[in-house]
């Protein structure tokens, strides 16, 4: 009997790729499976933030070239296993993910666009990503929608509103200090690892707040 509950993670089209990438390789290296969704409009942001071409029939051998890369932009930073990795099709409605039967933890999209955002709060459905966070929340499933976007104009701020009364946690891509971070990747980290806080994964991925200032100046 198969028991695979996986963790949906879509990619939507909003610049921050590398939040993503954090977040796949820390629910990778918390056991947990991944469903993976990458948007159309996600890809070219991918090939413009890192030069990586994500092709469904080459999907695999991409996806690991991605998550290897760090933040600064340095390949081979990261060894990720992608075997428990599954891709679907942003086009493909009769996907797993797409129907409340098809047994998930529940989803995490990294980055969320404005756009993205919209779809989801007005249930339109109109790509596989947004289809199966209306599914995540039909379900009473967990959400997280890591929005990434500056300024906000009222629109946005309604619609992330009603994601948070229909459940969702709402949680913008905005990088802490008080951790340490000296390099860009540990602010990628520390946005990936409040993610993963939301979805109650376990990691290690920044230095958390011990009621002590100056505790992220060194020591651990």
């Amino acid at each position: 009997m198969n028991s695979r509950r996986p963790w949906v993670v879509g990619v939507s089209g909003a610049s921050g790729t590398p939040y993503a990438a954090a977040v796949l390789r820390g629910l990778l290296a918390a056991g947990e499976s991944v469903d993976l969704v990458v948007s159309r409009a996600s890809r070219l942001t991918l090939l413009d933030e890192t030069g990586i071409a994500f092709r469904d029939a080459h999907w695999q051998e991409d996806l690991r070239q991605w998550l290897a890369r760090g933040a600064d932009g340095k390949p081979d930073s990261f060894d990720v296993d992608v075997s428990d990795v599954r891709h679907w099709a942003a086009g493909d409605l009769a996907a797993g993910p797409s129907s409340g039967s098809y047994p998930v933890k529940g989803m995490l999209i990294v980055p969320a666009s404005t756009a993205c955002v919209a779809g989801v709060a007005l249930g339109l459905s109109k790509d596989l990503l947004q289809r199966a966070a209306s599914v995540t929340l039909k379900e009473r499933r967990p959400l997280v929608v890591a929005v990434r976007e500056t300024p906000l104009n009222g629109q946005t701020l309604k619609h992330l509103v009603t994601l948070d009364e229909a459940g969702a946690v709402v949680l913008p891509a905005s990088p802490a200090f008080y951790a340490g971070a000296t390099h860009i990747q540990d602010l990628v980290d520390f946005v990936a690892g409040r993610v993963l806080d939301a979805a109650e994964v376990p990691h290690r991925l920044y230095r958390r707040w011990k009621g002590e200032l100056g505790g992220g100046s060194g020591g651990d």
